[in-house]
């Protein structure tokens, strides 16, 4: 059981994968904050603080790796955990140069969802 003071947040444009993810993590209980886009987003998760963030490639408007180096370029945000996901071919490639700790090829099932965000916790 996920300690229930963690926060994550998830940028994803597809409303069925935030319902989704967001549903199964708050049963784990987590408090998820969903986004379908990553505009001003050093401002959102400077707010949230978040211990694991979910970065989908497809963002509107800049894209997961373009909002990721955002992030990792911040003194106060670069060590929060990002873990890519997205549908595309080269996901590792793309996770590696967004500079992400991990990621999660989609289609994914709950339980590599649940590992890869205990992975990156435990590091």
């Amino acid at each position: 059981m996920t300690d229930p003071q963690k926060k994550i947040i998830i940028f994803d444009d597809d409303d069925d994968i935030l319902a989704i993810c967001s549903f199964i993590l708050e049963e784990q209980g987590w408090i998820v904050s969903a986004y379908a886009d990553c505009n001003n987003i050093v401002d959102k998760v400077s707010a949230i603080k978040p211990d694991v963030i979910l970065m989908d490639n497809w963002i509107p408007d800049d894209g997961g790796i373009i909002a990721t180096q955002k992030l990792k370029q911040n003194e106060e945000l670069k060590n929060i955990p990002i873990i890519y996901f997205s549908a595309n071919s080269d996901i590792e490639l793309l996770a590696n140069h967004a500079g992400a700790e991990t990621y999660l090829a989609k289609p994914f099932d709950l339980d590599d969802l649940e590992r890869v965000i205990n992975s990156v916790l435990a590091a």
